[in-house]
């Protein structure tokens, strides 16, 4: 490759999805000169943020995008029943507090909400959904940034970065069929994670990790989290833990997004490829829970398992982008599924027959539950006794990992030997794992992304100009 002369900005920014837009506008608006490096095409850019739809943030009241109050113990308090208490406490109520300035933050940066939406994830309350989706907001974020002054080079992949006792000093930028070095003053990491990356996957899954789905972009390899800990900063989070639902297993192996994701889990059984149920599909609220499910489909034999649902809950949940599979009995859906038919019948009719009266309601953990089943179903349980029945193929589909870096309030990046690097900031998935130890809850990652984007930004652009 060719080796170009340097280049030199104040803050430099890594990365193309909410994070690293939010920091950069943030640091632009202090006075800095910006440069955002996406390694992307211009055409996919925005990282996973493009695939989104929503966030979650704190208010007092409802409005017209919201339909009530939701408050910061509630929001703790949901926080620490999806992480099982894994979550640096001073960091997630520092995320919760700030979030509650960057509902009118993201509006004032061309973010357009839409009125709440019903329907089964039950969210209308707790989280605000754009209009138009995560695709309408990045390209609003990038026509904001644009005009802010904002340097924006597309296909520019950093490949390494000069990092001297802690102190970022340039990046070697591969762009153009050329190598550049580019230096500034203080530089944001906002370039997601590793999930991308099935090698890496294989450290922690092994083989397994190759019958995973990537929902999100294919271009978060995890190139800079590798030199950053490779440089010195200090780890945070468990590599096997992941945002991992359950998707469509015919969707394509990365970037599908959002419409592949199932959200019928619910209203019917699953079972593994042996026609077992193996959890209790109604143990939370979807938004809650749905987190938990890709880990639970990976940890089944081939990674594979089937929800099945019969005619008076189809209409219930939002479809995948694929079709439902259809039959008239439950042996013939069976063979539809490649599934012994005599035990999916077993599986049904044991769970039909533990099934109890009670009144069936979407909207709350009622009271419909099963009784001496093993696994139990804890609410929304009524017998599949409906036809036509339906199922739907299932794989893991990973979002985005938690392996990160550790950071503090400012969103430095921490050393091993405890000193916060004074130039170097984090913000988004790569240090997500902060905050988010295990499991996941609705638009909580683009809060984080908000959040800390910001926080690097400024912080990043006060070290630039001091």
């Amino acid at each position: 490759m060719n080796e170009q002369r340097a280049m030199e900005t104040e803050v430099l920014i890594i990365g193309g999805g909410n994070a690293a837009l939010c920091a950069a506008m943030t640091a632009r608006e202090a006075g800095a000169d910006v440069l955002l490096l996406e390694c992307a095409p211009r055409q996919f850019r925005g990282g996973n943020s493009r695939h989104t739809r929503n966030l979650r943030y704190l208010h007092r009241s409802g409005n017209a995008f919201l339909t009530g109050p939701y408050l910061e113990e509630e929001f703790f308090n949901d926080l620490l029943r999806v992480t099982g208490g894994r979550t640096n406490e001073q960091l997630a109520r520092l995320t919760i507090r700030e979030s509650a300035e960057i509902g009118d933050w993201m509006q004032s940066h061309g973010c357009r909400f839409q009125p709440p939406l019903s329907g089964t994830l039950h969210l209308a309350r707790t989280n605000a959904h754009f209009l138009g989706g995560g695709k309408a907001l990045m390209n609003a974020y990038y026509a904001t940034a644009e005009k802010m002054g904002v340097d924006i080079r597309y296909e520019s992949e950093v490949s390494d970065l000069k990092i001297h006792d802690g102190r970022f000093v340039s990046a070697a930028v591969l762009s153009g069929g050329s190598t550049v070095t580019v230096k500034a003053r203080a530089v944001v990491a906002a370039s997601g994670g590793f999930q991308a990356n099935i090698e890496w996957l294989k450290e922690y899954w092994g083989e397994i990790a190759d019958n995973f789905i990537i929902r999100g972009t294919p271009y978060d390899k995890g190139r800079m989290l590798r030199v950053l800990l490779d440089s010195g900063a200090r780890a945070v989070g468990d590599p096997r833990q992941c945002h991992a639902v359950a998707i469509d297993a015919r969707a394509p192996r990365f970037d599908g997004g959002i419409v592949t994701r199932l959200d019928c889990v619910p209203f019917g059984i699953v079972v593994n490829n042996q026609a077992r149920r193996f959890y209790d599909e109604g143990e939370d609220f979807w938004p809650k829970r749905y987190a938990i499910w890709g880990r639970l489909v990976a940890g089944q034999p081939d990674q594979t398992a089937f929800a099945i649902v019969d005619a008076k809950s189809i209409a219930l949940f939002m479809p995948s982008v694929f079709p439902a599979i259809e039959a008239g009995t439950i042996p013939d859906l069976a063979g539809e599924l490649k599934l012994d038919p005599a035990v999916l019948q077993q599986t049904v009719t044991a769970f039909n027959r533990a099934t109890r009266p009670g009144d069936f309601d979407p909207a709350k953990l009622d009271d419909c539950r099963t009784a001496g089943l093993d696994p139990p179903k804890s609410h929304w349980a009524r017998p599949l006794d409906m036809p036509p029945y339906y199922g739907y193929p299932l794989r893991p589909g990973i979002t985005f990992t938690y392996l990160g870096v550790t950071v503090n309030e400012r969103a430095q990046v921490m050393l091993q030997d405890d000193r916060p690097s004074p130039n170097i900031f984090a913000a988004g998935e790569i240090m997500a794992g902060n905050i988010l130890g295990r499991g996941y809850m609705a638009g909580f990652g683009l809060t984080i992304g908000t959040v800390f984007g910001r926080i690097a930004g400024r912080e990043a652009a006060r070290h630039a100009r001091q």
